[in-house]
């Protein structure tokens, strides 16, 4: 049942990979040709840039927590919905921790090949993010 397995593959990477920081699973869980495409054109390659989006993260938000709060799976295809959060105490994205605490909201869908994750789509509520974060928004974000 790959359904079933690539929604367990996602729990892995979410509990492993982002919540414990384990990076050494990454190996195990996408493929060498993983791809990620996410909000500005933003483009990530194989597990190496997995590993560097990881980082980056967990350096901005040491306490960084996700959590699956939906997934359904058909063939080779899982959509999840996940809450992040995390207290920015390391920089982000270029601007100074600013100590407070975020939760935002985050749509994705995968592609697995083979029991791997090897393409991600990742639509995530940055507006929300840098409002709670109480920093200007970077050019060409809308306000709310």
């Amino acid at each position: 049942m790959p359904a079933e397995q690539n929604k367990a593959a996602l729990r892995r990477i979410y509990e492993e990979v982002f919540n414990k920081g384990n990076l050494a699973v990454v190996d195990e869980v996408v493929t060498a040709e993983w791809i990620y495409r996410g909000a500005g054109g933003m483009e990530l390659k194989g597990p190496a840039g997995f590993k560097e989006f990881v980082k980056t993260y967990r350096a901005a938000f040491p306490d960084l927590h996700l959590t699956a709060e939906d997934m359904v799976a058909e063939g080779e295809k899982v959509a999840h919905r996940i809450t992040f959060r995390g207290t920015n105490t390391g920089e982000f994205m270029g601007m100074p921790p600013t100590g407070k605490q975020i939760t935002a909201g985050v749509a994705t869908i995968s592609h697995f090949a083979g029991g791997r994750e090897a393409e991600t789509w990742q639509f995530a509520d940055t507006a929300s993010m840098y409002e709670q974060l109480g920093v200007a928004r970077p050019m060409g974000q809308p306000k709310k």
